[in-house]
C-alpha cells in the first residue's frame, strides 16, 4: 500500500520515475556500485557503461527507463550515505552467499572498465566484501576471473597479483 501511495504522489508531481521500496536490494547495488565507481575520484563514460551493462546482466530482465531510473535512485542513496553498512547490511541478509560474491564480480566489472585499478578502488570493493562476508579468497578469485577475461579481450596478459 505504502509503495502505491509513493507511485501516487510520483505521478502528482509529473515525477514518471517508478518508486522503489526502501529495502529494494537493487538500489543499494547501484549505490555500491557508483560508490566504487567513484573511488578514484574519475567518471569516465567508460565506466557508466559497464555499471549499466553489468547491472543489466546481474539483474537481467531490467529496462532501459528502469535501469535509468534506479541509477537515479542509487545515486540519490548514494549521496545520503556516510559510508559502506547502509547498503551491504542490508543485502547481507537479502543475498545468498552466491549473489553476494556476484555483487563483488559486478563491482570489480566496473572498476576494470577503464582499464586501470586504483588502490582506493581496491580497498572500496575490500571494504564491501568485508561487510558482505565475502572472503578476501573469493574477493581475489573474482578480481582476477574479471581481470583476465577484460585482459584477454584487450588483448593483454592477465595479472599476476595476489
Amino acid at each position: 500500500m505504502f509503495e502505491r501511495l509513493q507511485h501516487f504522489l510520483a505521478s502528482l508531481s509529473g515525477d514518471d520515475k517508478p518508486a522503489f521500496a526502501a529495502d529494494d536490494p537493487r538500489v543499494a547495488v547501484m549505490a555500491l556500485c557508483i560508490q566504487v565507481m567513484e573511488a578514484d575520484g574519475k567518471v569516465l563514460d567508460v565506466e557508466k557503461q559497464a555499471l549499466r551493462t553489468s547491472f543489466r546482466e546481474f539483474y537481467g530482465g531490467v529496462d532501459e527507463a528502469e535501469l535509468d531510473a534506479l541509477v537515479a535512485a542509487g545515486s540519490d542513496a548514494e549521496s545520503e550515505a556516510i559510508d559502506f553498512f547502509r547498503f551491504t547490511s542490508e543485502l547481507k541478509r537479502q543475498l545468498t552467499e552466491e549473489q553476494r560474491i556476484g555483487l563483488i564480480g559486478l563491482l570489480w566489472e566496473i572498476v576494470y572498465a577503464d582499464g586501470d585499478r586504483s588502490e582506493m578502488e581496491d580497498h572500496a570493493i575490500w571494504r564491501i566484501a568485508d561487510l558482505l562476508g565475502v572472503s578476501g579468497r573469493e574477493r581475489i578469485m573474482k578480481r582476477q576471473e574479471v581481470a583476465g577475461r577484460i585482459g584477454a579481450a584487450a588483448g593483454q596478459e592477465p595479472p599476476k597479483d595476489g
